[in-house]
């Protein structure tokens, strides 16, 4: 699909001032699963609460999570004649180099001024060196490969010294525990996996009991792109063979094979075959899902709200069709639905 077709699809919507979500649920004196829930059918729309979740699905019905916890992803950092500045790190490659992104001093962006060969002084006096921008061959933006000057271990670095990644639209900071989903259990992620986080135990418990099984992967996010339609990076992933082997009996059975999140679905076609059978698999996955490379495996699609802009749009669009998007979201602007991670969710059912 080219740029223009994606953009003339998406932008039929505008974010309402105030929906933007400030604050997590509970400071809204809500439960994670009283969050809204926008059920999109082919019928219509219907507006429910995330606890309605089990009786909107039916037996024999699969759904697919995402168990990457999210890391305190945010160092400070000093750049050579400036104060300290935000430096988010979105990853580890595997010669041990780092994915970062070096933030504007007022954390408003991206920085557009850094050089191959820059030196960021980090905590405890690690020191980076930036090597090449990410990913080659893409013009120079906001990611960069930048080298520690002695060998580091990343998670616990990250665990000694960062904090949570937040964006301006946030009204404060958060704990950590905020951006976890409760099923989170293998640190990886630099971004929550936001589209599990209004799952609670009790919505879990009620799906097993109605027939719906749970089953897990791992896909550890990136950092999110500031940037029109910027496509994302290659992630780190892992489906294992019990999910493979579920979602496989799941479509033999006719039941539906229900992602949380973009990237479960990443995740999942990323192991799929032409003919949507899933294997085990493992590795970094570089797939981008658009309408000329629709959703294989994938049925449905459990999400939170992206901006017009967002590439996510574009695989949302792969799994359910544009006209199913166009509908979701006029609705969730009409209904004044809130965005972002401590936002409503969308339930989309072809």
């Amino acid at each position: 699909m080219s740029t223009a077709a994606f953009a003339s699809s998406v932008r039929s919507f505008v974010v309402p001032p105030g929906s933007h979500a400030a604050e997590p649920p509970e400071q809204r004196g809500l439960g994670r699963d009283e969050v809204r829930l926008l059920v999109v059918r082919r019928q219509g729309v219907e507006h429910r609460r995330f606890r309605d979740l089990p009786e909107l699905l039916s037996a024999g019905d699969l759904v697919v999570v995402n168990t990457s916890a999210t890391l305190p992803a945010a160092l400070r950092a000093r750049r050579a004649g400036e104060s300290n500045v935000r430096l988010h790190v979105a990853g580890e490659r595997v010669d041990g180099s780092w994915l970062v992104e070096i933030r504007n001093r007022d954390n408003s962006g991206p920085a557009v001024d850094v050089a191959v060969g820059e030196q960021l002084e980090l905590p405890g006096g690690v020191r980076l060196s930036v090597r090449s921008s990410y990913p080659p061959g893409r013009p120079r933006g906001r990611l960069w490969l930048a080298s520690p000057d002695r060998p580091v271990d990343r998670l616990k670095f990250l665990g000694d010294n960062g904090d949570a990644i937040r964006y301006g639209y946030l009204s404060g900071d958060w704990p950590l525990s905020a951006l976890q989903n409760v099923y989170a259990d293998e640190p990886g992620s630099a971004e929550m996996p936001s589209a599990g986080r209004p799952f609670t135990h009790r919505v879990l418990s009620r799906l097993r009991a109605r027939g719906v099984a749970v089953a897990p992967l791992v896909l550890h996010t990136g950092v999110s792109s500031p940037d029109k339609l910027e496509p994302p990076v290659s992630e780190e992933f892992r489906v294992p063979a019990s999910t493979a082997r579920l979602v496989n009996e799941t479509k033999a059975a006719g039941g539906r094979v229900v992602a949380v999140g973009t990237t479960v679905v990443r995740a999942l076609e990323s192991a799929a075959a032409l003919t949507g059978a899933l294997t085990a698999a493992e590795g970094w996955t570089e797939l981008i899902l658009d309408l000329h490379r629709p959703a294989r495996a994938v049925d449905a699609l459990i999400t939170g709200l992206h901006e017009p802009e967002a590439s996510h749009l574009q695989l949302l669009e792969a799994v359910v069709g544009p006209a199913l998007v166009r509908t979701g979201y006029a609705a969730a602007v009409a209904e004044r639905y809130l965005w972002h991670e401590f936002g409503d969710s969308m339930l989309l059912l072809p």
